[in-house]
């Protein structure tokens, strides 16, 4: 009985290490993944937690306050329960200035890296414009726009203009001449080789625009809701900030963090989608 139990063992221990070596490759990245910010939850509890004047609250007292924002029935305050109107607030302001962004630089960037005439008259302007920081167009957009939710939506417009822009323009400018030397030949000239060679050829600069321009976007949209909006994630987090409430102020820096996490996914799983003809993408 002992002989074959132990024959038993031997041969489960090659069948065990070989399913392990399959895994390894798969749960390495996971295990990578989580295991800084497991490392930095842990520095942040043991560096807050049993400190009463800590201006930083501990962890658990932030996953308090999260479950609060999201469900209320802890604190029973003015912030209890509000968060889905904050986050879809917040989420209707940017992806909305975003697929403006989107509208407006796309074909621009594309006529700007094909035709010479409006490279000239648009690209010096824009490139002056460019450097110039979001933070600086709040005045200018309030006096605009007036209080409220355009100056908002304007600002995280512009933050993701630029980067769709200038992502455009160079994969315009990098197609291969010889693409349109080929579509010629095949009949395939004037306007039509925008849809057919540039557009294609240019994407994969295109969807990394994208993702930097919405990423921007989410940058902006703190500074962009403080411009006299009631609803929105940058204005509880600014509110909180002037009531010395910081584990709110932490909230919503996570879940600006997280949404903006599976924003960028989405963005590169319908990149992945669309550019599987391409080395670096599919």
């Amino acid at each position: 009985m002992t002989a074959v139990a132990s024959h038993t063992e031997q041969d489960a221990s090659p069948e065990i290490k070989s399913r392990w070596g399959a895994l390894w490759p798969h749960l390495r990245p996971v295990l990578l993944a989580v295991g800084f910010p497991i490392a930095m939850l842990a520095f942040w509890h043991f560096t807050t937690v049993g400190r009463p004047n800590s201006l930083i609250p501990p962890p658990h007292d932030v996953w308090l306050e999260m479950r609060d924002l999201a469900f209320g029935g802890i604190n029973d305050d003015a912030y209890s329960g509000t968060l889905w109107t904050h986050l879809f607030a917040s989420m209707s302001r940017v992806y909305g200035g975003f697929g403006l962004a989107l509208l407006v630089a796309l074909p621009l960037g594309m006529l700007i890296g094909r035709v010479p005439l409006v490279r000239q008259t648009l690209d010096p302007t824009l490139q002056i414009l460019r450097p110039v920081p979001v933070t600086a167009w709040l005045p200018l957009a309030m006096i605009i726009f007036g209080l409220g939710p355009r100056s908002a939506f304007f600002l995280v417009f512009l933050g993701a203009f630029y980067p769709i822009l200038v992502n455009t323009i160079f994969g315009v400018r990098s197609v291969e001449p010889r693409l349109f030397e080929a579509a010629s030949m095949l009949g395939c000239t004037g306007t039509a080789q925008f849809f057919r060679v540039v557009l294609p050829a240019s994407l994969p600069s295109i969807f990394t625009g994208m993702r930097l321009g919405l990423g921007f976007a989410w940058v902006v949209i703190v500074v962009g809701e403080m411009t006299g909006v009631q609803t929105g994630l940058g204005a509880i987090i600014m509110e909180a900030r002037q009531l010395s409430r910081t584990e709110i102020v932490i909230c919503g820096m996570i879940v600006i963090g997280v949404v903006g996490f599976l924003s960028d996914q989405i963005v590169m799983l319908i990149g992945r989608r669309l550019l599987k003809w391409s080395p670096s993408h599919g």
